[in-house]
């Protein structure tokens, strides 16, 4: 467990132990184990069939865990839904990102909890407000945008996602949940996102970073969970696991050594084609 700076032992945001999901015979999580605090980045890494959106749908709020310990800021909790989970604090970016492609970036950053001014029939939406505020919680973020006008769907993949991380921090979320923000997106975008998760880490936020990319993982986290059918296959933190180790364990290990060996070229027998000596042209 963390300590704090007087050295006491740091209540984790989110802690886990044991957790496990069933969906009748199916086992989707068993015996899963983890911790997010305060200005770290936890990735939990798996490839698909993992468990990882498993994982997400309990610290979510949207699926209840069958067995073991789900704890927010060290008390015991079984969130009955999403709404619930953001109560509590923890907010959850989904890969596919929900936002309205044509609606203003102003909206959208505020879409569902949009403040107001007037009373009565003269209540409306305070427009001003939620441009100025966009702007400035974006810039204050890293992000210069400009034009919050403009649709949201105009923005680059990576944009969009720092948008959503933007909102989280504003809103005031402790934990940030992000779903395979890099999975669809090219190198120089997969840095703008990963710059702004640290941003978010920086700003005092527990990290939750689900991936299966072993290289953006390690850029920024601070501890590393493996996901493999469901079960832990590791549960590392950085000084103690090389970005090597990591790979090689997010890949299976010994499994991938031994389809090395099954791949290898075998050699051509000579009556096959293969190099023959002792002849002459």
């Amino acid at each position: 467990m963390k300590s704090d700076d007087t050295g006491a032992p740091s209540v984790p945001l989110v802690e886990m132990r044991d957790v496990s999901k069933y969906y009748g015979n199916i086992r989707a999580l068993e015996g899963v184990s983890l911790e997010v605090h305060a200005g770290e980045i936890t990735c939990v890494l798996g490839d698909n069939g993992a468990g990882k959106s498993t994982l997400i749908k309990i610290i979510a709020g949207l699926h209840r865990h069958d067995a073991g310990d789900f704890r927010i800021e060290g008390r015991p909790a079984k969130l009955a839904n999403p709404r619930d989970a953001l109560d509590r604090g923890i907010a959850t970016v989904y890969q596919d990102l929900a936002v309205v492609p044509l609606m203003p970036v102003w909206r959208n950053f505020f879409l569902g909890s949009e403040p107001t001014k007037g009373r009565g029939p003269l209540r409306r939406l305070d427009v001003e407000l939620m441009r100025r505020t966009t702007y400035s919680e974006l810039l204050r973020m890293g992000i210069d945008l400009r034009d919050v006008d403009q649709p949201i769907g105009t923005l680059s993949g990576g944009e969009r996602q720092c948008v959503a991380i933007a909102r989280a921090v504003y809103f005031g979320a402790k934990v940030l949940v992000l779903d395979e923000p890099t999975a669809a997106l090219g190198v120089k975008q997969s840095g703008v996102v990963l710059k702004y998760v640290a941003a978010a880490r920086d700003a005092g936020l527990g990290v939750v970073l689900i991936t299966h990319n072993p290289h953006h993982a390690y850029l920024v986290g601070d501890r590393f969970i493996l996901l493999k059918r469901g079960v832990m296959a590791g549960s590392h933190p950085k000084p103690e696991i090389t970005l090597d180790d990591l790979t090689r364990e997010m890949a299976g290990g010994g499994e991938l050594e031994q389809l090395s060996h099954e791949l290898e070229r075998a050699p051509v027998p000579d009556h096959l084609g293969g190099h023959e000596t002792g002849h002459s042209a």
